[in-house]
């Protein structure tokens, strides 16, 4: 594993700050949502941070690779496209399930996997595939969560070192989201900092949240709190990482909020580090240098990931994860009862997020719609009321037509000026007369009867 190249301090590319991140002073580098990009079509704004030097890291959250499933190989190649046409040393994804196979079902946020042994070799499997298929190294990010599952076999730190043992990933690490499970699943942060080996860090995340009603909401659309700059100053302390990214995904600041987020970032980073603790020693500027006290060092962690690369899991232990998994997502997202042991407070919390979130992006995609509906009241209320009970599939593109089609098949909007409107934006996307009242009942005894 060689150590990382120096990255400094950069932001989360997205396109309604485009212009104000080509203006930030001092910017090193920026991260964009892989999946958010086409590499033969990139921005002109993007394009031109390229050309201008700064260096590009494409941040995946589709694949999924905490699921049961094996990675979809098309996903996989997709995500490696963008890699080679952004130049990028590197792609990051996170350690997560997104969606499961039976049945269909997508979460449309990245969810906790369950800290067990059956999850962990899942996972190191399906991140060895990953590895093989990438045409650069990979490193997997830590998520913020709400609930906790029941029955974890092992710490988060565990977890987290015992992947990089076996597979020789990399680690991103997200301050944000260690400060987010201190609030909400009661996880140390210092037990997973002191855990990290530094040669494994690639680089860190810091992002703002709000708290309510003691729940820690990991929004990325808040400012960073003095909480989470502490966190990343405990890290500040351990080790030097090569790179330091703000995120910002929603509710956007103005530039200058942007600036002031960045050099708070920046003074942590630059504060005297404290006196390490006895037998622990920090990188030099720039690396990251193993650890005396790490889990392991560098080569290390490339004999282990060799050692059990021929490990494979079996499908026991696959169907296992994946009934799990399952009905959690299930209980989210479809309105069935609450798995055994979790927390049903918590879980209706990441439901409503769920849900919530569901819609803005849905608007997002097809922004048409809260302006036929009236606006994004009547829009949010006439969305919830459709995803309630019916979890997404196939996408959130899909998921935009088959509300504008649960919507038609009702008669609505009740205006039929809208409706005639509605319809137009149906046919030009779908291409077809949206189903009429018979053939929706056709469908519910289709369904009743499989």
């Amino acid at each position: 594993m060689k150590p990382m190249a120096h990255l400094g301090v950069g932001i989360g590319w997205r396109p309604e700050i485009a212009e104000a991140v080509e203006r930030l002073p001092g910017l090193d580098w920026v991260e964009v949502v892989a999946e958010n990009i086409c590499p033969g079509h990139l921005p002109d704004p993007l394009t031109r941070l390229l050309e201008r030097g700064v260096r590009v890291i494409p941040h995946g959250v589709s694949l999924g690779l905490g699921g049961a499933d094996r990675p979809d190989s098309g996903k996989l190649a997709a995500l490696g496209e963008r890699a080679v046409a952004l130049g990028a040393p590197l792609v990051t994804e996170h350690i997560a399930f997104v969606r499961t196979s039976s049945p269909v079902l997508e979460a449309g946020h990245l969810l906790p996997v369950p800290r067990t042994r059956d999850a962990l070799d899942v996972l190191c499997e399906n991140v060895r595939i990953a590895q093989a298929a990438l045409p650069v190294p990979l490193a997997l990010e830590n998520i913020a969560a709400l609930f906790p599952w029941p029955g974890d076999e092992l710490s988060e730190a565990r977890f987290l070192t015992e992947l990089v043992e076996r597979t020789g990933v990399r680690l991103l690490i997200d301050v944000a989201n260690l400060h987010t499970n201190r609030v909400n699943r009661g996880e140390d942060p210092a037990a997973v900092l002191d855990a990290i080996p530094p040669a494994a860090l690639a680089y860190v995340h810091v992002a703002g949240g709000v708290e309510r009603d003691g729940v820690w909401h990991d929004t990325h659309a808040h400012p960073v709190s003095g909480e989470v700059l502490d966190v990343l100053a405990r890290l500040r302390e351990r080790m030097e990482p090569a790179g330091v990214l703000l995120e910002r995904d929603d509710d956007f600041p103005p530039e200058r909020e942007l600036e002031a987020e960045l050099r708070a970032i920046r003074a942590v980073l630059a504060a005297r580090p404290a006196s390490p603790a006895p037998g622990r020693r920090t990188a030099p500027a720039g690396t990251t240098a193993p650890d005396a006290d790490a889990v392991t060092d560098a080569a290390a962690l490339t004999d282990a990931a060799a050692v059990t690369d021929a490990d494979t899991v079996t499908d026991a232990v696959r169907t296992r994860l994946g009934l799990r998994q399952a009905a959690l997502l299930s209980a989210l997202v479809a309105s069935t009862p609450v798995p055994e042991g979790f927390d049903r407070q918590r879980i209706r919390i990441q439901a409503r997020a769920l849900a919530a979130k569901r819609a803005s992006v849905v608007a997002r995609s097809a922004p048409e719609l809260p302006e036929i509906l009236g606006g994004q009241d009547a829009y949010r209320t006439a969305f919830l009321g459709y995803a309630r009970g019916r979890p997404m599939t196939a996408g959130y593109r899909r998921d935009a037509l088959d509300f504008a089609e649960h919507l038609l098949i009702r008669d609505l909007p009740a205006d039929r000026d809208s409706r005639r409107r509605l319809t137009a934006w149906w046919r030009e996307r779908a291409g077809a007369r949206p189903p009429r009242r018979i053939a929706r009942w056709a469908r519910a005894l289709v369904g009743r009867a499989a």
